[in-house]
């Protein structure tokens, strides 16, 4: 096929619609791309449910076996599955999902050996390069001794290994409900939670890469409308759901209130500091709530604060021997999960943390909920450095305001701050604020938004 890799190929995966932007033929070239990049011996695959992901990663693994690589395909499984397997078995990985996407789109999360990310600067643009240059000259000639196809089944294994990070064999019994919105949380739930005292309400654990009830995005409040509605229903303790490649969890509490990530982050990396003597660095990307390096510092920890997105994240994680961290978005990182990201341990440290008290999660988490924030507001903008800049122009040298250049710009005072930074696919500028109560939170939010909207 013809294809415009710049138009699949991201900042930390592949992504794009099946079969118009990406293919089997094309998959194939990725996996043989792949193993020349990472130079291994032996690779593990893995998909998610949607229609196109077996294809797509029999094509990918067939690429790689041309190259002489063994390939472990695990079939079935969600992104957090994957990482683990490549943790566990020392192999580079490759995962087929477009996580919460709409169905048409699928893609591939890449990693090397330990589960460390390959993004545009640890090759993927090298990746990139290899297949453009196949498209053209068409692709390399297989091996002499072509590499092996052979199929595993990670899951047990992959659950044991969380179950022995959270001890859940002591808390109070709970009833939760859990949304795993047609994705791979429907088949991870099952076998991860058996046997623990909970009873778990399915809702939507049919595995559907067409998505039938709702978008597998917990971030957008209208795909957790079902959930709010039903933990209430059922008088449960929580609900947790999962986006569709089931590497993120989120949460409400007993009244279907969401719980906001910050707070989440907040509460595991009291229980990670706790685990480790009371001491160790937690990442926090920098539109995570004030509260979370607060809460970090009151326990003993050291805070550490990131531009936004995992490559950051688990690159900050990996130089600072971080014990734990934690992104707005709901995504959460374990030293002890090879530095990645689980929404599955985030949701059995919440388990824990809710079981071994006798309190609701509401009061549990208020703790942990300091602050109002606006959430992400994005604004489509023609200029976003001319935006930028007139930020700038606005705050600079205003008494007890400093403004740094982390990612986009933040702009603090004692009682409130706020982030702007520009999308680096779409004209966009994305507003995050936060501030003592609602009323400065809104006052700050829509100063903000004039100028950037002017």
């Amino acid at each position: 096929m013809t294809a415009d890799l710049s138009q699949i190929v991201k900042a930390y995966d592949v992504r794009g619609v099946v079969p118009d932007q990406w293919d089997e033929s094309l998959a194939a070239l990725f996996g043989a791309a792949f193993a020349e990049v990472t130079d291994a011996r032996a690779i593990v695959v893995g998909h998610d449910m949607r229609p196109s992901s077996p294809g797509l990663s029999r094509a990918f693994a067939r690429g790689a076996a041309d190259r002489g690589v063994d390939v472990t395909e695990i079939g079935l499984c969600s992104t957090d599955q994957l990482y683990y397997a490549s943790g566990a078995l020392g192999l580079p990985g490759a995962m087929f999902t477009a996580s919460h996407n709409p169905a048409q789109y699928n893609g591939i999360k890449m990693c090397r050996a330990g589960a460390a990310p390959v993004g545009q600067d640890t090759g993927l643009a090298e990746i990139r390069e290899l297949v453009e240059r196949w498209l053209e000259s068409g692709a390399p000639a297989p091996a002499a001794e072509p590499g092996t196809l052979t199929t595993r089944d990670t899951l047990d294994d992959y659950a044991a290994h969380l179950r022995s990070l959270v001890d859940l064999s002591a808390i109070r019994p709970l009833k939760v409900v859990v949304d795993a919105g047609n994705g791979m949380g429907g088949h991870t739930v099952p076998t991860v939670l058996a046997g623990l005292p909970l009873t778990v309400v399915p809702m939507y654990f049919e595995l559907d890469g067409t998505f039938p009830n709702h978008e597998a995005n917990p971030l957008d409040p209208a795909n957790i409308v079902d959930l709010s509605e039903r933990v209430p229903q059922e008088g449960a303790d929580l609900g947790i759901a999962f986006d569709g490649d089931a590497d993120r969890c989120f949460v409400v509490d007993e009244n279907g209130a969401p719980v906001s990530p910050s707070a989440i982050t907040a509460l595991v990396a009291v229980r990670e500091l706790a685990r480790n003597g009371g001491s160790g660095t937690v990442i926090h990307n920098l539109i995570t709530s004030r509260t979370v390096p607060e809460v970090v510092r009151e326990h003993g920890g050291t805070p550490v604060r990131t531009r936004v997105g995992h490559s950051f994240i688990k690159a900050e994680m990996a130089r600072s021997g971080a014990i734990f961290g934690g992104e707005h978005s709901a995504h959460y990182y374990f030293k002890d999960f090879w530095n990645a990201d689980t929404g599955m341990l985030a949701a059995l440290h919440i388990l824990a943390a809710l079981g071994g008290q006798d309190g609701p999660l509401s009061a549990l988490v208020a703790a942990y909920d300091r602050y109002a924030g606006s959430g992400e507001i994005n604004s489509t903008v023609a200029d976003q450095a001319g935006r930028l800049a007139a930020i700038r122009a606005a705050y600079e040298g205003r008494p007890g305001v400093t403004l740094d250049d982390l990612d986009g710009l933040t702009v603090s005072a004692v009682d409130w701050w706020f982030n702007v930074r520009p999308s680096n696919t779409e004209p966009l500028l994305r507003l995050n604020a936060e501030a003592k109560d609602e009323t400065t939170m809104e006052k700050i939010r829509d100063e903000a938004l004039a100028i950037i909207r002017a």
